[in-house]
């Protein structure tokens, strides 16, 4: 299949968003696996159930508005909630949370498919210290019904994100 160019005035097709990231992997001689579902694997619940392995193990993709306007990637556990002051005092500025619009303006992927990389431009990235407890974790691969796997040192590479405690803690 051959790769189509995204226009960031419309919504890239599904097929498009997968061969995208696809072809990332391909011209950067990543040789990762991409695994296809019929069914969505857009939640980390969901992903974990259809996967058989632990919630904990999803690596959710979360992009963030920061005050400046620029994109900011978090890549939690799929158990953690992400505390948003923790990011914006790594950061030095404040984020929010980012519209549907603005995530594929950024990312050229829609929110449920988001890969933890393989944007259209690089991204300030935080990494969730929870994912370096497993060998393998999951991510996924451009749209919300397919997914990979990485160990948490290829996600720090490839990234290029700081591991950081990023996790809502209750006090």
């Amino acid at each position: 299949m051959a790769s189509e160019a995204i226009n960031l005035g419309s919504t890239p097709s599904r097929n498009t968003m997968n061969q995208k990231f696809i072809d990332y992997l391909k011209s950067n001689n990543l040789e990762i696996k991409v695994h296809d579902f019929d069914q969505s694997t857009r939640t980390a619940i969901v992903a974990a159930t259809t996967l058989g392995c632990s919630v904990s193990q999803i690596a959710k993709s979360l992009i963030f508005k920061s005050t400046s306007g620029k994109p900011i990637l978090v890549v939690a556990s799929g158990s953690s909630r992400v505390d948003e002051l923790k990011i914006s005092s790594l950061l030095g500025e404040n984020i929010g949370k980012a519209d549907a619009d603005f995530v594929r303006k950024a990312t050229g992927y829609t929110i449920g498919g988001i890969p933890p990389f393989a944007f259209l431009l690089p991204i300030t990235t935080f990494i969730d210290k929870d994912l370096l407890v497993f060998d393998s974790i999951w991510a996924a691969a451009g749209t919300n019904n397919s997914v990979f796997s990485l160990t948490w040192q290829n996600l720090v590479k490839l990234t290029q994100g700081q591991v950081a405690d990023i996790k809502f803690s209750a006090v």
